[in-house]
C-alpha cells in the first residue's frame, strides 16, 4: 500500500485482525520495532515524557511530541498510533492536535477524558470531565480531520475514578461522538475486559502496560475478546533502562565494560538496523 495515508493503512491492518503496537520512545527503537515485522508501533506520552527526564503529567508541549512521532514515523515506515494525553487544552487547541498529529505522520492518535494535568492512567486520585463536554471535544477534533482514514481513538480513565457502568456509559456517548474506537484505561483483569467488550461493541484498543492496574494478558488473548489493537507502551523503554542501569552500576565497580560486550548492539547490528554501509551513500527513510 506504498503512497497510502498512514490512517488508510492502519485501517486496512485493522481489517485483517487485531494488531499489537509495540512503544516506540525513539526513531531507532522504531526502526527495530519494524525490523521484527511488526507493522504499528505506539508513541506514549509517558514514554516520550520520561525520555525528556519528567513525569507523565502533562509538561510536554504539542510541538515537542510531534517532532518525535514524526521522526518514529519517518524512521520506521510504521503506522504510528500517539498518545494526545489531554489534547493539549481546550476545543480549539484538540482540533489543532489532529491536524498537527496528522501533518507530522502519525495514523491515529488517543485523546483521554481526565482533567489537565492529567496523571497516569494506572494511578490513583484521577479526575475526569463532564461525559458530554468531553464527547463535544471529540465531536470536534473529528471534524478538524483532513483524511477521513485519521483514526481518533476516545480514552476513557472512569473504570478507576466512577466505576465500570460509567466508563461503559462514557464510551458509548463518545462512540456516538464520532470516535472510531475507545481506549478502557485501568481495568483489572480479563473479565473485566470481555464484559466491556461486550457492552461496549466495536474497535477497541487494550493497554498491556507493567506494574500497572491490570493483570497480564497475552495479546492473543485480547484478540479473542474482540480488542483490535494492543499497546505496549512502555516495556521496551523499561528493558532498556534496566540494562542501562547495570552497564552504569558494572563500569563504577569494574572501571570497564568488557565484561559487557556479550549484551551490546554491535557495531555492526547498529548498521544493518540503520540500513548504513560505511562509503555508500545512505537512503534517507522519508524520501521513500
Amino acid at each position: 500500500m506504498a503512497g497510502t495515508n498512514p490512517g488508510a493503512r492502519l485501517r486496512e491492518q485493522l481489517s485483517r485482525g487485531s494488531i499489537v503496537a509495540p512503544g516506540a520512545f525513539s526513531a531507532l527503537v522504531a526502526r527495530a520495532v519494524a525490523q521484527h515485522g511488526f507493522q504499528a508501533c505506539y508513541v506514549s506520552g509517558g514514554a516520550t515524557a520520561n525520555m525528556a527526564g519528567v513525569p507523565d503529567i502533562g509538561l510536554l508541549t504539542l510541538t515537542e511530541v510531534c517532532r518525535t512521532i514524526r521522526e518514529i514515523a519517518d524512521a520506521s515506515g510504521l503506522c504510528v498510533i500517539a498518545d494526545a494525553d489531554t489534547g493539549y487544552g481546550e476545543v480549539e487547541c484538540a482540533m489543532r492536535t489532529v491536524v498537527e498529529y496528522e501533518r507530522a505522520g502519525a495514523a491515529a492518535l488517543h485523546v483521554e477524558d481526565q482533567v489537565f494535568p492529567k496523571r497516569c492512567g494506572h494511578l490513583d486520585d484521577k479526575e475526569l470531565v463532564p461525559a458530554r463536554e468531553f464527547a463535544d471535544k471529540l465531536a470536534a477534533m473529528c471534524g478538524a480531520r483532513r483524511s477521513k482514514d485519521f483514526v481518533i481513538i476516545a480514552r476513557t480513565d472512569a473504570r478507576g475514578v466512577t466505576g465500570m457502568d460509567d466508563a461503559v456509559s462514557r464510551a458509548n456517548s463518545y462512540r456516538e461522538a464520532g470516535a472510531d474506537a475507545i481506549f478502557p484505561e485501568g481495568l483489572a483483569d480479563a473479565a473485566e475486559f470481555a464484559a466491556f467488550a461486550k457492552r461496549s461493541p466495536g474497535l477497541l484498543l487494550a493497554n498491556m502496560t507493567e506494574f500497572g492496574k491490570t493483570a497480564h494478558i497475552s495479546a492473543a488473548e485480547f484478540a479473542t475478546m474482540g480488542y483490535g489493537i494492543v499497546i505496549y507502551p512502555l516495556s521496551v523503554m523499561r528493558l532498556a533502562m534496566k540494562a542501562v542501569d547495570e552497564g552504569l552500576a558494572a563500569l563504577k565497580a569494574r572501571g570497564s565494560m568488557e565484561p559487557m560486550l556479550a549484551r551490546m548492539q554491535t557495531r555492526a547490528e547498529l548498521y544493518a538496523l540503520l540500513g548504513y554501509q560505511p562509503g555508500q551513500q545512505w537512503p534517507f527513510p522519508g524520501a521513500r
